[in-house]
Parts: C-alpha cells; sequence; structure tokens
C-alpha cells in the first residue's frame, strides 16, 4: 500500500463548457459572465487525469464546498 501513496492523480471537477472565439475571450473583464452548456441541476463531470470519470453534485458543508459523488462513469469494455 506504501507504493499508492506516492502515486498522483490529477483531479478536475467540471461545471459546465463553453466555446468561444479567441477574440470574444480577449475583451472579457472582470465581471464577466460566461453562459455554460449545463443547468445548475445538471451533474457536474469529475476526471482523473483527464479522464471522465464519475459525475457529483455540489453540496455546501459548513461554508465548504464539497463535491459528492453520485455516478460512476464506466468505459465501455
Amino acid at each position: 500500500m506504501n507504493t499508492l501513496n506516492s502515486i498522483e492523480i490529477d483531479v478536475s471537477v467540471e461545471l459546465g463548457a463553453a466555446t468561444l472565439p479567441i477574440h470574444h475571450l480577449l475583451r472579457l473583464g472582470r465581471g464577466a459572465v460566461i453562459e455554460l452548456d449545463a443547468f445548475e441541476n445538471d451533474p457536474m463531470r469529475i476526471y482523473a487525469n483527464n479522464t471522465l470519470v464519475a459525475k457529483g453534485e455540489v453540496q455546501v458543508d459548513d461554508g465548504h464546498l464539497n463535491v459528492v459523488v453520485t455516478e460512476k462513469v464506466v468505459k465501455p469494455a
């Protein structure tokens, strides 16, 4: 098990995504709003090393944001 303790995995959570032309991106300023392709109740996508592994939802607990895994994503064999 000690070998597993030294393995690092990059975990990221995606709320949604948007595609913007570069000239729109360059015009964004403080307070700009980017419309995402997701709704507020849609599950978030959880990635490990850029591979989708699960979906989840946000929960607030004692002032902290938490991501709770609600579904594991199984890769087809």
